[in-house]
């Protein structure tokens, strides 16, 4: 009896010892990372439209029919170079037929200054031929400039944009569209508008104690193109209306950009980029956050490596970084990976990688 009774209470033990290692969850092996303080640069963004610095419109002064265009479309063109011919045929009658008048006019001076001089006829006489002739002359200046009118030259240094009407087409001064435009665009604007709320920060965070000063204190920006590249030179904002559009909210900007190779042109769309640049801020991979309830969370690992709930409060974005205002802090632990696996307390066999392996920016394959 008394070694029955021995089995059966170190049955009981070992009965009890399995209870408690299945009670124990297993740790979980999970990537950790130390949250370190960077400095960052985040950016607004903002749709914008290029026009040359010197836009000017090329119209016609005279009316006529185009005999000749003289250049093409993008072709670099000097100020006074002539970039349309108009037809000239009745000009040049009326230029002949003034040419006559102003020499039958001469000629009645002519015979007039000896007889004035003789005294056979009054002084009257000759000053009067002498106006028909003055205005003679007015008459056939008036056409021989509106022949030279009719070669219609470049108003500026640039380059030629669209050409809207070509040989054969009727213009005049009052044509609704200009025959083309003539853009100097070794540099060029980039005009964009930012709302109320940015604009405000815009004033707050800048130095300065007035708009020109903080003008001149702010950040330089950048220009994404069309087709999603960055342009090669930073533009500096130069104007700022200062003014709240009452039907938009907005104020306008205009950011001057050079343009040496003249790599865009006039008409150009893109997106402006603002920066902002943080120093020394508490960051988190976007990848190691998860939202509930609209509020962002991050799984912050104790001294008994339990991953931990943590709310943060993100301040700005950077690439693919949250910026955190609060929640957090430089020198924490975070899980980094495979968050989703994860329940608020979960034990984790915590495995340190680096931060920097975690928070390079997600290579872009597709444009």
């Amino acid at each position: 009896m008394l070694g029955v009774t021995t089995v059966t209470l170190i049955s009981c033990g070992d009965s009890n010892a399995n209870s408690e290692t299945q009670a124990q969850p297993k740790a979980t092996p999970m990537a950790v990372s130390t949250i370190p303080n960077k400095t960052v640069t985040s950016y607004l963004t903002y749709p914008t439209t290029i026009e040359g610095k010197v836009n000017s419109e090329v119209r016609a002064k005279v009316s006529g029919y185009i005999q000749r265009v003289l250049v093409d479309e993008g072709e670099q063109v000097k100020k006074g170079q002539a970039l349309f011919k108009l037809e000239t045929q009745s000009l040049s009658q009326d230029a002949a037929a003034a040419k006559a008048n102003v020499n039958a006019a001469q000629v009645e001076v002519d015979k007039l200054v000896p007889l004035v001089e003789k005294g056979i006829i009054s002084n009257v006489q000759l000053e009067t031929a002498k106006a028909k002739l003055e205005q003679a002359k007015s008459g056939y200046n008036s056409i021989a400039a509106n022949i030279g009118y009719a070669t219609v030259k470049s108003p500026v240094n640039g380059f030629v944009g669209s050409i809207t009407y070509r040989e054969g087409s009727l213009v005049s001064a009052t044509s609704t569209k200009p025959l083309t435009t003539v853009s100097d665009i070794q540099d060029v604007y980039a005009n964009f508008s930012m709302n109320e709320r940015d604009y405000l920060n815009f004033l707050q965070k800048t130095e300065g104690k007035n708009l020109n000063e903080k003008l001149k204190n702010f950040p330089n920006v950048k220009l994404v193109l069309a087709n999603g590249q960055e342009y090669a030179h930073s533009g500096v904002i130069e104007t700022v209306t200062g003014q709240i559009d009452p039907n938009t909210g907005t104020v306008s900007f205009r950011a001057v950009f050079k343009n040496p190779n003249q790599l865009i042109t006039n008409g150009n769309s893109g997106t402006i980029k603002v920066p902002t640049e943080y120093t020394d801020a508490v960051v988190v991979p976007q990848t190691a956050t998860f939202e509930q309830q609209g509020q962002t969370f991050v799984y912050k690992v104790n001294s008994e490596n339990l991953a931990i709930a943590t709310l943060v409060s993100v301040k700005d974005t950077s690439n693919n970084l949250f910026i955190i205002d609060s929640g957090i802090s430089a020198g924490d632990k975070i899980v980094v990976k495979g968050i989703g696996k994860l329940r608020n307390k979960t034990p984790i066999a915590p495995q340190e990688v680096p931060f920097d392996s975690i928070a390079k920016p997600i290579q872009t394959l597709f444009q």
